[in-house]
């Protein structure tokens, strides 16, 4: 299953690593990654992401990534690829 990963917040040194590395550990493998700076401070972060091979639950591992973002100030938040089209679609 591919899941649509969101991240928000200051921009800070290592938040693309600190994702991609709790995505590893959950051997979850990265399609697609866009990440920008607006503004000069607003970092934003999209990713695709494969979640086949993980070993925990999907609903665990957006929990988990959320819980990494209230540590560093962010917002992440995970949905399955199907409910963001879903919700997206005009």
């Amino acid at each position: 299953m591919r899941a649509v990963i969101t991240v928000a917040g200051k921009d800070q040194v290592g938040i693309i690593a600190a994702v991609t590395t709790e995505l590893a550990k959950q051997n979850v493998n990265v399609l697609d990654i866009t990440q920008t700076i607006l503004n000069q401070d607003l970092f934003t972060m999209v990713m695709v992401v494969d979640v086949d091979q993980s070993p925990i639950p999907f609903g665990e591992l957006a929990d988990q990534l959320a819980a990494l973002g209230q540590t560093m100030g962010l917002s992440i938040r995970a949905q399955r690829e199907d409910t963001f089209q879903a919700m997206h679609r005009i």
